[in-house]
């Protein structure tokens, strides 16, 4: 009877780790910076009204519905100190930093300029990011979304993610129509297209040029509301972007993102230990430390923040395995990051070689 009791108390400690580290890594998000979540703005309480009979509403034909754009409506903007205390907060990123700063400073210029009725050149504020994965770009690219609305170039702001996949279809004619899907959902904000190299197409089959061409097609038409970032490995942006005349006039602003060194590495993974309300012990900070050297040698198969966050999740289930067969579990048990943790990732590590 004693055993069966014991049996029972593991398996409600092993159900609690397993409930407390899923939701531990909702928590998490996708966020490797550190920096806060988007600020919601809270809308202002007002005393109720009397409600005002709705007129009746016609019904809809059979088979449709509204459309969701219809509905939806643009956040309002956010203030530009919070932005900028939230592009501070992010780890590293000094030089994009510093690029995103003088950026800013010369939209603001050349809106100051036009309200004062002085001459201005034309602003072209799509951009080439280039640099490894797990450095940043994506998020920076949000940022701007949101920086663009906040200065009024934008008006929603909000940022659309595609590859290759998202635009190129298999047939003739049908890349221009899958392309101006996702541009119609970009049009407010930012059109992200990751590894935009990959539509340099080789053969006579391929239709990425057809994508090309119907993105360089709504920069021009949309160019007061829509911004284009194309992104990806350094040297294979710059051929990308030098292989099309209208790809070269278009984009003249570049932000290189640097890997990220060893101290800032770890300052990710205690970042990212804080948020999911877990403690590093002392004592096995220098291993994981080695271990974020060791792996990050190659810095593009590491994945940078990403090889961080990775290395993170994989000592939560070490920790959950050894929590699990102990006989009692304290709340400090339950936070603790140890030694044995890291070797127990590290033995695994070795085992896949």
């Amino acid at each position: 009877m004693k055993n069966n009791n014991r049996g029972d108390i593991i398996l409600q400690q092993m159900e609690t780790i397993r409930v407390l580290t899923e939701n531990n890594l909702r928590r998490m998000g996708d966020d490797f910076w550190g920096a806060p979540a988007p600020k919601t703005p809270e809308k202002p309480t007002a005393p109720e009204k009397p409600k005002t009979p709705e007129k009746p509403k016609a019904p809809e034909p059979a088979g449709q519905t509204a459309p969701s754009a219809a509905v939806e409506e643009a956040p309002p903007p956010e203030k530009m100190e919070d932005l900028q205390a939230e592009l501070d907060s992010y780890i590293g990123l000094t030089a994009v930093k510093k690029e995103v700063k003088a950026l800013v400073n010369l939209v603001r210029v050349y809106q100051l300029r036009r309200e004062h009725g002085l001459p201005t050149e034309d602003l072209s504020l799509h951009m080439v990011f280039s640099g490894n994965p797990g450095t940043g770009k994506t998020t920076v690219a949000r940022l701007m979304a949101r920086i663009y609305h906040s200065l009024g170039i934008l008006s929603k702001g909000q940022l659309v993610e595609v590859d290759r996949s998202g635009l190129v279809a298999g047939y003739v004619g049908q890349t221009a129509i899958k392309t101006r899907k996702v541009i119609d959902q970009a049009l407010g904000g930012v059109l992200f297209i990751d590894e935009a190299y990959a539509l340099n197409g080789t053969g006579d089959n391929d239709f990425g040029q057809e994508a090309i061409d119907t993105v360089l097609k709504a920069m021009e038409d949309h160019r007061d509301d829509l911004v284009v970032i194309a992104a990806g490995y350094d040297g294979l942006m710059d051929d990308f972007i030098h292989s099309n005349p209208g790809l070269e006039s278009r984009f003249n602003r570049f932000l290189h993102f640097d890997d990220y060194t060893l101290d800032e590495m770890m300052a990710i993974f205690d970042m990212r230990c804080k948020k999911a309300c877990y403690t590093l012990a002392e004592e096995a900070r220098e291993p994981v430390r080695a271990c974020i050297a060791e792996t990050s040698r190659d810095a593009v198969s590491f994945g940078n923040a990403r090889g961080v966050r990775n290395l993170f999740e994989k000592l939560l289930t070490a920790q959950a395995n050894r929590v699990a067969g102990l006989d009692t579990v304290t709340k400090e048990e339950l936070m603790t990051i140890l030694p044995a943790d890291v070797a127990a990732v590290r033995e695994e590590k070795n085992a896949e070689i």
